[in-house]
């Protein structure tokens, strides 16, 4: 059996003579937070159950964001199932009132078809969906959302509910990442 020793980018551009500089978010970056929680109720829809196509957005990152932790906590909303993903914001929505999709796998960036049924606290759904694997997570979330450009500023980190929540309550997100931005 052959013996391997490999070394990431990082170490490699370190060990480079003369050595080359890593992007600050992939090394010594300083770790933020953006929180956000809503509570899911009757009036969403009109009814009692909380209609599949509603949107939460819960938080929002600079487009050059890395992506570390994407944490979910909900009451038991019974029966719900979410995606969990990125979306344009209202302002580059073309007037919607709401986040524009980018693309299927953007919805469902960090999380499909995952369950609300039962209360999570801080449930880690990072690659839920197997659609952020880690060789994404070392791209800015604009690159890692399927753009082609960076679009600046902000980018909306958004539940998607794809089977209908027949309990409303409380969703929210704690979304962990690195940016060389302030």
């Amino acid at each position: 059996m052959a013996v391997f020793n490999l070394k990431s980018t990082t170490i490699t551009n370190r060990d480079t003579v003369p050595a080359v500089i890593n992007d600050g978010r992939l090394e010594r970056g300083s770790l933020k937070s953006s929180v956000g929680s809503v509570s899911a109720g009757t009036t969403d829809t009109g009814g009692a159950t909380y209609a599949a196509g509603s949107t939460y957005v819960l938080a929002s990152l600079p487009s050059t964001a890395l992506v570390r932790n994407v944490l979910l906590s909900c009451a038991a909303l019974t029966s719900g199932v979410v995606s969990v993903g990125v979306g344009l914001p209202t302002a580059k929505s073309g007037g919607a009132a709401f986040p524009a999709a980018i693309n299927a796998t953007a919805t469902a960036l960090f999380a499909s078809a995952q369950s609300v049924a039962t209360a999570l606290s801080k449930s880690n759904i990072t690659n839920q969906s197997g659609n952020y694997p880690l060789n994404k997570q070392e791209l800015p979330l604009w690159s890692a959302a399927g753009l082609t450009a960076d679009p600046g500023g902000l980018l909306d980190i958004v539940v998607l509910v794809t089977t209908s929540l027949t309990a409303g309550g409380l969703i929210g997100l704690e979304v962990q990442y690195v940016d060389n931005g302030s």
